[in-house]
């Protein structure tokens, strides 16, 4: 997966979900994803879950929390 594909696959509209992101515009979040990989489910066992998803939906979900967490901290 392209680095920056991810921007093509994560959608926020304010309108839908609370305005919280969301894989291709459909009602189902990265955060839906994220929380069913931390509690153990594997990628294949996601897309069970939610049949709607392809693999490069959750690999954009990855990319997407990394990008949104992996910012430097300073210290004064």
């Amino acid at each position: 997966m392209e680095s920056n594909s991810w921007k093509d696959r994560i959608t926020v509209d304010p309108e839908q979900c609370g305005g919280r992101p969301c894989i291709r515009g459909m009602r189902i979040r990265v955060v839906d994803i994220i929380d069913l990989l931390a509690s153990g489910l594997n990628q294949d066992q996601v897309l069970e879950e939610l049949p709607d998803l392809v693999r490069a939906d959750i690999d954009a979900a990855l990319k997407y929390v990394s990008f949104k967490f992996d910012h430097p901290v300073l210290a004064a």
